[in-house]
């Protein structure tokens, strides 16, 4: 018996497909919603209304027995309810994998998460080879749900594991390079918040949705404090003399440096799309402020700062065995080094190495 033809009748969003019992079975599925299985019949008043319910509700209830046992379906609606999910307390986070997990549950969902195998996977990944970094992405999700089945004694193994990933040949978001960086102050002059934006980026080496944040009271001994949103981690970063001066030549009068015509904070995305309008206004299309970030690391790494000092700026190093108090003040430690060598790049490099540092916080 092939799967059921979809009828013409059915309202969008509304799929018929057979189970593993050869049964068939109405679900309701959309992005940013549970999957739904219909209980009335197509055609019927309750049937509209038990879709209409379902359509116009954020959290539309989930009867028992609607989603199958041991389905993707059935992993990925405990996943959201676990803390393994709930500890992911950025809600960009959150909304940015739940993306890709309902992506796939969209096709795979009535799917058994047993019957998946590395094989399989490999092969569903190999069908996005021309998007490496979607697959990549997805992969990832797969895995974190893979480890959660683990712990129900769904599975044994993670497959996802076991599947290697896509080479991603692009280069991703532009660096920016000596060149960029002097077209855009040439542009955007000490003084201007253009500048400023500039300047905070560039000398903190932070992401967009942490640098709209930071504001006087963020300042102390002449160190900025950045708590992460993407990753939690909290860094003091030496304020930068030029980054001083960006502060100090172009004073918002808010609690943020940085804030839109209306005298209110920028938020991320808005930041982004407003910082694309002033590169475009200095002839840089197709760069953006994370761009800067990436400049930062490159400067230092052209320094001959380590890795370890770099990431003390960057944020990105994560030491899951430390206390974050440990964390904190060898992170303060090397990146006062750090920007010290930034800041004048004739210092003497190899006292800056990360052994030293080592040594010396032992």
């Amino acid at each position: 018996m092939g799967r059921p033809r979809l009828s013409r009748t059915l309202p969008k969003y509304v799929s018929l497909f057979l189970d593993r019992h050869q049964k068939p079975r109405i679900r309701f599925r959309k992005t940013g919603l549970p999957v739904y299985y219909a209980k009335a019949q197509p055609g019927t008043a309750e049937f509209t209304e038990e879709y209409h319910a379902w359509l116009n509700s954020k959290r539309p209830p989930i009867i028992i027995g609607t989603i199958e046992p041991g389905s993707f379906d059935d992993l990925i609606s405990r996943y959201y309810s676990s803390m393994e999910w709930k500890v992911l307390t950025n809600p960009r986070t959150q909304r940015v994998y739940r993306g890709d997990i309902e992506r796939f549950r969209n096709i795979y969902g009535n799917r058994q998460v047993s019957g998946m195998t590395a094989a399989r996977l490999s092969t569903l990944l190999g069908k996005m080879s021309d998007r490496p970094s979607a697959a990549n992405n997805l992969k990832k999700r797969l895995s974190q749900l893979f480890s959660f089945a683990i712990l129900l004694g769904w599975q044994t193994h993670n497959p996802a594991k076991v599947v290697k990933p896509f080479k991603n040949t692009g280069d991703g978001i532009k660096a920016w390079d000596e060149e960029q960086i002097e077209a855009f102050e040439a542009c955007h002059p000490l003084g201007t918040k253009p500048h400023l934006a500039f300047a905070l980026m560039l000398y903190t080496a932070q992401r967009r949705s942490d640098a709209v944040r930071m504001g006087k009271q963020h300042t102390k001994n002449a160190e900025i404090r950045v708590k992460q949103i993407k990753t939690n981690a909290e860094l003091w970063i030496p304020i930068h003399p030029k980054l001083q001066q960006a502060i100090d030549a172009c004073p918002s009068g808010h609690l943020s440096f940085l804030v839109t015509e209306f005298g209110k904070p920028f938020t991320a995305n808005g930041f982004g799309n407003w910082f694309r309008r002033q590169c475009h206004a200095a002839g840089l299309q197709g760069y953006s402020s994370h761009g800067l970030r990436k400049a930062t690391s490159r400067r230092m790494a052209e320094l001959g700062l380590s890795n370890a000092l770099i990431k003390s700026i960057t944020g990105h190093a994560s030491d899951a065995e430390v206390t974050r108090y440990t964390k904190s003040a060898r992170q303060q430690l090397m990146a006062r080094k750090a920007m010290s060598v930034l800041a004048n790049p004739n210092a003497t490099v190899s006292q800056t190495n990360s052994e030293s540092i080592d040594n010396e916080s032992e």
